[in-house]
């Protein structure tokens, strides 16, 4: 038993609340190097002989660990705990003593989770999890109202560039809202709205106004009303991280330099203000001149922003922030974020824009679930690129499911583009077969599936700004199919709850292959996925219990043999089946 790839540690996704009542705990091993592991737990206030003993499952496997977990509910909130390993006749203790072949004796060295206390209980918002979200690059949708264009607008689909405008507002949205409707969209993301001079108005000017190109604050509460009563939650797009140059504060500091009551707003490396062979003297997001980075510690600047996050839940009524740049903010200040505005909505969602692993983040002080990019990259690697084989997509997958806590995998963003990436039917080189199977994968995972506005019907684009052209409004130019794939699937993820927050197992991921396997169950239903990613026809068998199956897409009742599941699939198809338990 190699015992140096054991791993655990209390807290963070080791051990962990998963509710008021229920402590999570997992290990990880050697991949296939340990037959069982037992957990032996209890009260670290009653006698020994009160320690319960029971088995851990593996629940997911990558290239080199097995990860094994079990749900403990401790009756008095207080748990110890150790493991007991075995392979053969070879059996450990593991501790946080460290390993050993005699079995303790008393609480004290075990591992302990103290108490479960309700208010450290990670409760993102239940909604999340249940949502469909389609995210709009405002400038880009639609333009609803020509008085607002800017002078200098171009006409609506031309070549989009950095610095260019169509006229998109929110009136646009506004009326398009039956577009969304139709698809089953049940969240809109938001890319800026707030006054700046970019289209992106990632260079904010004033927070706490709607840019006059898209409307008014008193139209974006409209708007905002008006998903409500579709059943549309809203989420809008900030940066704390930092300012636009023409930020009111920011011009007093260069007009005022050191003497400005704003210089700490900012971070100051030298004085004057300026820019030296392409750095400025100041710090900002990446080397951008013109989005000088804000001083988050600084007590009048915190203030601010977090006026900003209340007043627009409090007086427009949004239902989230996605938080621009969030790993470059501090944990101190997205501490007090989240007070702010749990206290406003305890239902709001908090999503940062994190491209990596996230766990400081997800310990539900900070932020409720992150863009999911390793999510993205590992699809997109296996559908799109084809760069891995099953196995190594599945061990892929395996080990982003026990990166987080549960809470976190379920409120965790998940796309597949966005106006940073190059857009995925582009990526595809056109070939909808790939687009349609890593979009099912998406929709068939935990976690929050985003469409990037104009995907569900066939818009493609480069790297940005070609992937920010504007949405394609005429029903001949529309990818039809397209758009009622993704009317599919995302109408069978509603219909099924063991795909917003069941299980995930691999039935069938073998080296050297691309014909893939997977179940969601929960304790009401299974719903088995298996698709070919390989460009030949390919049988694909799978253990199932013999009952009632149906095709999860028609209804239609299938054949089943005794103990296993066939079915061969032509080259990038798929079939999806479910059964009640």
């Amino acid at each position: 038993m190699l015992l140096e790839a054991y791993y655990h540690r209390p807290k963070l996704n080791w051990a962990y609340a998963l509710d008021e009542k229920t402590v999570h705990i997992r290990i990880r091993t050697k991949r296939e190097d340990v037959d069982a592991v037992l957990i032996v737990h209890g009260d670290k206030c009653l006698p020994w002989n009160g320690m319960t003993e029971e088995a851990m499952a593996v629940t997911a496997s990558d290239e080199r660990y097995d990860y094994w977990e079990i749900q403990v509910q401790p009756p008095y909130r207080r748990l110890c705990y150790g493991f007991i390993l075995s392979k053969g006749e070879e059996i450990w203790w593991a501790t946080e003593k460290g390993f050993s072949r005699e079995a303790p004796t008393q609480h004290l060295g075990l591992y302990e989770y103290p108490i479960v206390h309700p208010a450290d209980v990670f409760k993102p918002p239940a909604w999340v999890k249940d949502a469909v979200f389609y995210q709009i690059f405002v400038e880009r949708f639609a333009n609803g109202d020509p008085t607002l264009d800017p002078p200098n607008v171009q006409p609506w689909g031309g070549a989009p560039e950095y610095f260019n405008y169509f006229g998109g507002d929110l009136q646009g949205v506004l009326n398009k809202l039956d577009h969304l409707t139709e698809l089953g969209i049940t969240a809109i993301y938001f890319n800026p709205i707030f006054e700046a001079p970019a289209n992106h108005k990632y260079d904010t000017i004033d927070y706490l106004r709607v840019d006059p190109h898209f409307g008014t604050n008193g139209l974006l509460k409209r708007l905002a009303q008006a998903c409500h009563d579709r059943g549309i939650r809203v989420m809008l797009d900030a940066v704390f991280n930092h300012s636009g140059q023409a930020f009111p504060p920011f011009l007093d500091v260069m007009e005022k330099g050191a003497g400005s009551r704003y210089a700490d707003w900012f971070h100051v490396r030298e004085w004057p203000l300026r820019v030296v062979k392409g750095i400025p003297t100041y710090e900002t997001f990446a080397f951008e001149s013109t989005m000088p980075k804000l001083n988050t510690s600084n007590p009048e600047v915190r203030s601010y922003l977090l006026d900003v996050a209340r007043y627009w839940i409090e007086e427009i009524g949004i239902d989230g922030w996605r938080l621009d740049v969030a790993n470059e903010v501090d944990h101190s200040f997205w501490r007090d974020f989240r007070k702010v505005v749990k206290g406003a909505n305890p239902e709001a969602y908090i999503l940062g824009e994190v491209w990596h692993d996230s766990i400081m983040f997800l310990q539900g002080d900070q932020f409720d679930g992150v863009m999911n990019y390793p999510f993205a990259n590992a699809a997109l690697d296996f559908f799109v690129f084809g760069r891995h084989d099953a196995r190594q997509f599945a061990d892929r997958v395996s080990e982003l499911l026990v990166r987080y806590p549960k809470q976190a995998i379920e409120a965790s963003f998940n796309h597949l583009g966005t106006h940073d990436t190059v857009r995925l039917l582009t990526l595809c080189k056109g070939d909808k077969r790939l687009m349609r199977l890593a979009i099912l994968f998406q929709f068939t995972s935990a976690g929050a599936p985003c469409v990037y506005y104009g995907d569900e019907i066939g818009m493609e684009g480069e790297f940005d700004p070609d992937n920010r052209r504007c949405m394609e409004w005429d029903p001949a130019k529309q990818d039809r199919e397209l758009f009622l794939f993704h009317q599919s699937v995302i109408s069978l993820r509603k219909r099924f709850s063991s795909l917003r927050s069941g299980a995930f197992a691999v039935l069938r991921a073998e080296a050297n292959e691309r014909t893939l396997a997977y179940e969601r169950s929960d304790r009401t239903e299974r719903v088995v996925v298996l698709m070919n990613r390989d460009s030949a026809d390919r049988e694909i068998t799978v253990p199932l219990p013999a009952g009632r199956w149906t095709d999860a897409f028609s209804g239609d009742e299938i054949g089943m043999s005794e103990g296993a599941y066939s079915v061969n699939l032509s080259p990038f198809d798929f079939r999806v089946i479910a059964t009640k338990r």
